[in-house]
C-alpha cells in the first residue's frame, strides 16, 4: 500500500516538475543583446520639498546622466524632453541605465539638437507585486515627482506641459494608477510605455489592498472619460520567456473604441522579434532601441520637447512597433509621382512571377506588371526582398506613355518588416485606376539584394487544417503537403483559440534547387491581439514550432493562422500534433499561482484524515498513508460544480449578490464572450476539468512540503538534543496555563504594535518548538533499553494505556520504567503536530512579503500600515499557541471531535471555490478551521 501511495505521488512530482521545466525552461534562448554605458553612469538626486522628502523618507528622484552630459546638468539646469523611469516589484532604479545611456548616445548623433532627460525613482526595491500595502504610497510619489520634474523646467522659453512614463512590470500599473488620484491634472502624463505590467490582474492576490488598488485602477481606466482618451498607452509583455508575468496579463483594459490605447508582444515588434524575461525587457537593446527611435520622433524640433499631437503620437507607436511600413510618421505618399528613367531601364514582365538578383554595380531598374488582362484571374500581387532598406518600391501606374509610366501612386505603405526580408502584399480588386504595377528594383549604392514577385489566386492562399483536441495526447497527428508554386501561403488552424491548447507544428521542406532561393520564414498570427511569432528556416531545413496562445479569442475574429512565407517550386509538410509537455506548462503559467490554495486544501484534508483516524482507532494515520485516502475529488468538485449550476439560475445568483457573498473563482482558462450560450456553457466546464489535476499537483506539493518538513525536524533534533534534558513524556514542549496567556497577549501586542506577520511567524515557530521536542523524546524512547513488555500490563493499570479518556501523561523527566505505549503515544503526537506545522507553515509564508517589507522600512517606521496581517490573523495565532498542548488523547475525549472534522470538508470546498483567485482568503479560512480544531482540545 504505501508503495503505491509512492508511486502515487511521485507521478504527481514528476508531472508537476515536467510542467515546470517547460514553464522556466521550454523556451528560445535569450536572443536580445546587451545594452552597454560608453561611460560610467551617474545618478544625480533631485531635491524634493521637505514635506515629501519627510513623508517618504525611503524612497528618491533621481537624474541619470553619463560623462560631459552628467557634468552640464550637475545643476539641474535641464533643456530636455522628460522621460521618467517607473522600476517594479523589487526594482531599483538603476534598471533606467538603459533607456537613458542609449537615448544619450542617439542625442550625440543628433549633435545634441534634440535631446532627452531620463529621470528615475528609487521605490527602496518594495515588493509590491507581493505587498500592496505600498501601491498608493509609490502612486502619490509618483504625482510628487512629476510636479518636481516640470518645476525645473520652469524657466525654460517651452518648458515642457508634462512628462513620459516608462513602467517596468508594477511601475507600469503605479503610472496608470495616477490617474486616479483626485488631485492628478491628466496634461501631466500623455503617454506611458509599459513593459511586462500584469494590467489585468495581479500575479498573485496576496492581500485584499491589491485586489482594491486594481480596482480602482480598471474603473477609472473602463470609463472611457473624454481626459483619459487624450492619454496615449502602449503595453508591451515580454513573452514566454517571461514566466513571472504571462503576457496575457499585459492587455490594456480599456474601451474597444479608445483606438488610443495599445497592447502587444516583444515578438511581434518589428526589428525586435525576440522573446524577453522580465528582466531583460528592460535591457534588452532591440527594444530600447525601438522605444527611443519612437520617443525622437514623438519630439517636436520647434519646441524640443515631446508632441501634444495625439494622431502623431499614434502613428510614430505604430511605426516603431506595430507594422513598420515605408511610409514614416507623418509623411504622406498620396501625391502623384513621376519618373525620369530612360527608357532602356524599363522591363515588361510577361509571366507570372518575377525573380530578380540585383548585380553588384549601380543601375536604375523598373519591372511593369500589366493588370488589364490578369484582374479577373488573379486577386493579389505580392512581392519581397532581402533589402532591409524601408524605401518605397511598389507602385501603381495610372498613365502610361508607350512602355514608361508617366503617372504613378505610391503603393508601398503596405510594406511590412520581416526578421529577413520586407513584404507588401496588395488587393488587385482596390486597384481599378491602376494599369500597371511597377516594381522599383534600383541599386544606386551598388547593393546586392534578391527580389521575388507573383500574382496569387485568393483561393490557393489559404488552407484549413483542423488542430487536434488537447486530450488526443500526441496521439494523433494531423498533415497537410503544400507542393508550393507560390511566395505565400496561410494555415487557418481550425479550433485553435484557446490558451490551455499548445501544438508542436512541425514543418519541412524540401526543393529541388537552393541556389539563390530566400529563407522560409514562418509566422504564427494571432488576429484578435500582437503576439505574433516568427521563425526563419533555410531551404532545405525541418523546423519545430511550439503554436501557443497568450490570450484566448475575445471576438469574433478567425482562429490562428500560420502564414508560410516560402520558396517557389518546393514541397512543404506541416504536422501538428498535441505537445503534452506545454499544455502542461500553459496550465502552470495561467493557474500555477493558484496551487497555494489547491496545498492547503490537500494539507487541511490530511489533518482532518488523521481527526478520522485518532477517532476510530486513537491513533492518527502516517502522513504518507493520510495522503493517499484524503484526496477524495468527488467530494470536492461535485458541490462547487453544483454551486456554479445554482449561480446560473437568476433567482439563485440574485440571493447570492444580494447576501453579500462573494463570487466563485474561475479558473483563467479560456474566453467564452464570442459563443453562442449552449456553446458558452460548454466551453465553462473544461476549467473544472483541470480542477482535479490541480488537487493533485496541490497534493504533491503538500507531500512534498511535508516530507521536506519532516527530515529537517529529524536533522535539527538531532542538533538541538545536547541542549536539552532527555525527556520520555508526551508533555514534553507543552506550556501552562499561565504561559499561554502570556504568549497569547504577546504574540497579539507585538502584531499590534509592529507586523502581524511577525507574530504569525512566532507562534509557527513555537508550534515548531514543540514538534522538535517530541522528535527528541521519541528518539531517546525508542533508543533506552529498559523497555521491558513485561511492564506494559503495570502501566496499563497505572492509566497509561492507548484509547483511555482517564490517562495521565508521566511527567518530561520521569525516571520510572516505560512501556511501548508512552512510545506509541509520542509518535502519535508528532504525526499530529508535523501535520498541524505543515498547514501552519503555509500562512506563514502567504505573509511573509508583509514582513520583508517590514523589515526593510523599520529604520522609517515600527509600525506596517496598512498591515494585511492584523488584525485578521489574530484567530489563527491564538489557535496556533492553543494547539502547542494539544494531543490525541486529549482530541479523543474532546465533546467536539465529530463536529470538528465534519466542518473541516465544507471548509475546504470553500477554499476551493473561493480561494484560487484571492489568495488571502486562504489564511481566512485557515484561520477557521484551526479555531475549532483548537476548540476541539479544549472542549
Amino acid at each position: 500500500m504505501r508503495l503505491a501511495v509512492y508511486a502515487f505521488y511521485a507521478f504527481a512530482l514528476g508531472l508537476l516538475l515536467f510542467g515546470l521545466r517547460e514553464l522556466l525552461f521550454g523556451f528560445e534562448e535569450n536572443r536580445c543583446s546587451m545594452t552597454y554605458m560608453f561611460e560610467y553612469p551617474e545618478y544625480r538626486r533631485v531635491q524634493l520639498p521637505r514635506r515629501v522628502a519627510r513623508q517618504y523618507p525611503s524612497y528618491g528622484l533621481y537624474l541619470y546622466g553619463e560623462g560631459a552630459y552628467a557634468l552640464e546638468t550637475r545643476g539641474l539646469k535641464l533643456t530636455g524632453a522628460p522621460v521618467l523611469f517607473l522600476p517594479g516589484n523589487a526594482g531599483s532604479y538603476k534598471q533606467a541605465r538603459s533607456l537613458g545611456s542609449v537615448a544619450l548616445r542617439k542625442a550625440e548623433d543628433l549633435d545634441r539638437q534634440t535631446h532627452m532627460n531620463v529621470f528615475t525613482i528609487d521605490f527602496n526595491e518594495d515588493l509590491v507585486a507581493l505587498y500592496g500595502g505600498s501601491l498608493y504610497r509609490q502612486t502619490r510619489f509618483l504625482h510628487e515627482s512629476i510636479k518636481a520634474i516640470l518645476r525645473l523646467y520652469k524657466d525654460q522659453p517651452d518648458p515642457p506641459t508634462g512628462v513620459v512614463l516608462v513602467g517596468h512590470s508594477m511601475g507600469g500599473v503605479v503610472a496608470r494608477a495616477l490617474f486616479t488620484l483626485p488631485r492628478f491634472k491628466p496634461q501631466m502624463v500623455s503617454l506611458i510605455i509599459t513593459q511586462a505590467s500584469p494590467h489585468q490582474a495581479p500575479v498573485l492576490s496576496l492581500d485584499p489592498y491589491i485586489l482594491e488598488f486594481y480596482s480602482a485602477v480598471s474603473q477609472r481606466w473602463a470609463t472611457g472619460a473624454e481626459d483619459l482618451r487624450n492619454v496615449t498607452v502602449l503595453s508591451v509583455g515580454g513573452g514566454y520567456r517571461d514566466y513571472q508575468v504571462r503576457s496575457g496579463l499585459t492587455v490594456l483594459s480599456c474601451p474597444i473604441d479608445d483606438l488610443n490605447k495599445m497592447s502587444l508582444v516583444a515578438t511581434a515588434v518589428p526589428r525586435t522579434w525576440v522573446s524577453t524575461d522580465h528582466l531583460s525587457i528592460v535591457w534588452c537593446k532591440e527594444l530600447v532601441l525601438a522605444t527611443v527611435r519612437a520617443f525622437f520622433d514623438l519630439i517636436e524640433p520647434e519646441t524640443g520637447q515631446f508632441t501634444e499631437n495625439t494622431q502623431k503620437r499614434m502613428s510614430v507607436l505604430n511605426y516603431h512597433f506595430f507594422r513598420h511600413p515605408v511610409q514614416q510618421p507623418g509623411g504622406g505618399l498620396d501625391a502623384p509621382l513621376t519618373f525620369s528613367a530612360p527608357p532602356e531601364a524599363w522591363k515588361e514582365v510577361n509571366t507570372l512571377r518575377l525573380f530578380y538578383n540585383a548585380p553588384k554595380e549601380a543601375q536604375v531598374k523598373y519591372f511593369l506588371f500589366a493588370l488589364s488582362s490578369r484582374r479577373k484571374a488573379y486577386s493579389h500581387f505580392h512581392c519581397r526582398s532581402n533589402n532591409m532598406e524601408m524605401s518605397s518600391w511598389l507602385y501603381g501606374c495610372t498613365q502610361m506613355s508607350g512602355s514608361i509610366c508617366v503617372q504613378a501612386v505610391d503603393l508601398s505603405s503596405g510594406t511590412e518588416l520581416l526578421p529577413v526580408y520586407k513584404v507588401v502584399t496588395v488587393k488587385i480588386s482596390e486597384l481599378l485606376s491602376v494599369s500597371h504595377l511597377i516594381i522599383d528594383a534600383s541599386n544606386p549604392s551598388g547593393a546586392q539584394f534578391v527580389m521575388e514577385c507573383e500574382l496569387q489566386r485568393e483561393e490557393s492562399l489559404t488552407v484549413s487544417v483542423q488542430v487536434p483536441h488537447v486530450l488526443s495526447f500526441g496521439l494523433t497527428v494531423h498533415d497537410i503537403s503544400i507542393n508550393s508554386s507560390g511566395l505565400f501561403h496561410t494555415l487557418q488552424l481550425q479550433d485553435f483559440h484557446q490558451v490551455y491548447q499548445a501544438f508542436r507544428i512541425t514543418v519541412t521542406s524540401h526543393c529541388k534547387a537552393t541556389k539563390d532561393r530566400l529563407p522560409s520564414v514562418y509566422r504564427l498570427r494571432v488576429p484578435w491581439f500582437f503576439e505574433d511569432s516568427f521563425t526563419t528556416a533555410s531551404i532545405p531545413s525541418v523546423s519545430e514550432i511550439y503554436g501557443m496562445l497568450h490570450t484566448s479569442r475575445r471576438d469574433g475574429s478567425s482562429n490562428a493562422l500560420l502564414q508560410l512565407h516560402t520558396a517557389p517550386n518546393c514541397q512543404y509538410k506541416v504536422s501538428i500534433r498535441t505537445s503534452v509537455s506545454k499544455v502542461l506548462g500553459q496550465i502552470l503559467r495561467f493557474c500555477g499561482p493558484m496551487l497555494p490554495a489547491y496545498t492547503a486544501v490537500a494539507l487541511l484534508l490530511m489533518i482532518r484524515a488523521q481527526l478520522n483516524s485518532v477517532k476510530r482507532s486513537g491513533h492518527p494515520v502516517g502522513m504518507q498513508e493520510v495522503m493517499s485516502k484524503c484526496l477524495q475529488l468527488h467530494k470536492l468538485e461535485l458541490p462547487v460544480l453544483m454551486l456554479l449550476l445554482l449561480l446560473r439560475q437568476s433567482w439563485f445568483n440574485d440571493v447570492w449578490f444580494t447576501l453579500g457573498l462573494p463570487a466563485v473563482d474561475t479558473l483563467p482558462l479560456n474566453s467564452v464572450e464570442d459563443l453562442s450560450q449552449d456553446t458558452k456553457e460548454l466551453v465553462q466546464e473544461w476549467p473544472r476539468l483541470v480542477s482535479p489535476l490541480l488537487c493533485v499537483l496541490g497534493a504533491a506539493i503538500a507531500f512534498l512540503g511535508s516530507t521536506v518538513l519532516r527530515v529537517s525536524v529529524r536533522f535539527l533534533s538531532f542538533v538541538l538534543a545536547p541542549l536539552h534534558r532527555p525527556s520520555v513524556s508526551r508533555d514534553c514542549g507543552t506550556l501552562h496555563l499561565r504561559t499561554l496567556i502570556i504568549l497569547i497577549v504577546s504574540l497579539s501586542v507585538l502584531g499590534g504594535v509592529t507586523c502581524g506577520a511577525l507574530a504569525l511567524t512566532g507562534s509557527t515557530l513555537l508550534h515548531l518548538y514543540r514538534v522538535l521536542r517530541l522528535q527528541m523524546t521519541e528518539r531517546s524512547l525508542s533508543h533506552m533499553l529498559n523497555l521491558e513488555p513485561q511492564k506494559v500490563s503495570q502501566n496499563s493499570e497505572n492509566g497509561f494505556h492507548d484509547g483511555d479518556c482517564h490517562s495521565k501523561g508521566k511527567e518530561c523527566n520521569g525516571t520510572s520504567l516505560l512501556s511501548e505505549s508512552v512510545l506509541q503515544d509520542v509518535r502519535d503526537d508528532l504525526q499530529l503536530h508535523l501535520s498541524l506545522s505543515t498547514l501552519l507553515t503555509l500562512p506563514m509564508m502567504l505573509s511573509a512579503p508583509s514582513l520583508i517589507h517590514w523589515n526593510r522600512n523599520l529604520r522609517y517606521w515600527v509600525h506596517l500600515d496598512p498591515d494585511p496581517c492584523w488584525p485578521h490573523t489574530l484567530p489563527l495565532l491564538i489557535s496556533s499557541i492553543l494547539l502547542i498542548n494539544c494531543n490525541t488523547h486529549t482530541l479523543l475525549c474532546s465533546k467536539l471531535m465529530t463536529m470538528t472534522s465534519r466542518l473541516l470538508m465544507p471548509l475546504c470546498v470553500g477554499m476551493l471555490a473561493f480561494c484560487p483567485l484571492h489568495i488571502y482568503r486562504v489564511i481566512h479560512f485557515l484561520s477557521a478551521s484551526l479555531t475549532i480544531l483548537a476548540s476541539s482540545c479544549y472542549f
